[in-house]
């Protein structure tokens, strides 16, 4: 295969709502490999519809296993075929996250599960877990989150850690998954535009974003829409989409009711060219 890129991502839904339409698009495109990384089962998430709320870690501690199956539909939705979950599935647990008093801020819990995967004494393992992938893959881009991982989540903090130590064990172009302030400030004017939204807006600064010049790499996901939504949708312990009949504009929101623009664009940064260098 020519081109060949590894995404990795904490959760199950975390590809889908960053990087969904740029896996789609590359999935589809010829001589494109691209591998999926989860690092968990999402164990610890919230759940939205009220008929599945007994699957939560204080009822029947089942979540994790349905959202293997909530991730195997959105892989399908966007036409990924080589998904792998860090270490085998469950070899470590969502640590979930403490709010930190702004927006959708997160913190690392007081308390965390054994086999959290943000616990200090997994770190090693992890990685090495990772660089298996890599070394199997021999992918050419490598794509995670930021240092703050998007938005303070520690296992998201931890998959930027686990990524950029194993990157540095088997190299690759890396590039972290972003949303430009001006992106995200015209899709939420976009929202505010549009009648019968059935989602809070979110206040100034509610939802994590990045100065524009810190972007060095944007892929037009317009053409994959419909498998975005798809993907998300699959994702009903977690997300709730929204699609108005006729004109077909749609939000999404996750447990916490805050509306979110579904964009056409998906944003890196890293180093410049492109993903793969050739300006694709």
């Amino acid at each position: 295969m020519g081109r060949r890129i590894v995404l990795v991502h904490a959760h199950p839904d975390d590809e889908t709502l960053t990087t969904g339409g740029t896996m789609a698009v590359l999935a589809a495109a010829p001589d494109t490999a691209v591998t999926l990384v989860t690092c968990t089962l999402g164990e610890e998430g919230e759940v939205i519809p009220p008929a599945l709320a007994g699957l939560v870690p204080a009822e029947a501690d089942q979540l994790g296993g349905y959202r293997i199956g909530e991730l195997a539909g959105a892989c399908a939705a966007l036409g990924l075929n080589d998904h792998r979950f860090l270490g085998g599935a469950g070899r470590w647990r969502d640590s979930g996250m403490a709010l930190a008093g702004h927006g959708v801020r997160a913190a690392t819990p007081e308390v965390l599960h054994p086999r959290a995967f943000a616990a200090p004494g997994a770190f090693e393992a992890e990685v090495d877990a990772l660089v298996a992938v890599l070394e199997e893959v021999a992918p050419h881009v490598v794509v995670t989150y930021g240092p703050d991982g998007g938005y303070g989540h520690p296992d998201h903090v931890r998959a930027h850690e686990v990524t950029v130590a194993a990157v540095a064990r088997v190299p690759a172009r890396l590039f972290f998954t972003v949303i430009a302030r001006s992106t995200l400030d015209a899709g939420l004017a976009g929202l505010a535009a549009t009648p019968g939204v059935p989602f809070a807006l979110p206040a100034p600064d509610d939802l994590p974003s990045v100065p524009d010049a810190e972007v060095t790499t944007r892929v037009d996901v317009s053409g994959v829409r419909a498998a975005r939504i798809a993907a998300m949708r699959a994702h009903a312990t977690q997300i709730s989409v929204w699609e108005r009949e006729g004109d077909g504009a749609v939000a999404y929101a996750m447990s916490n009711g805050v509306a979110q623009p579904l964009l056409d664009v998906e944003e890196f940064a890293g180093p410049p060219g492109g993903l793969f260098g050739d300006g694709a």
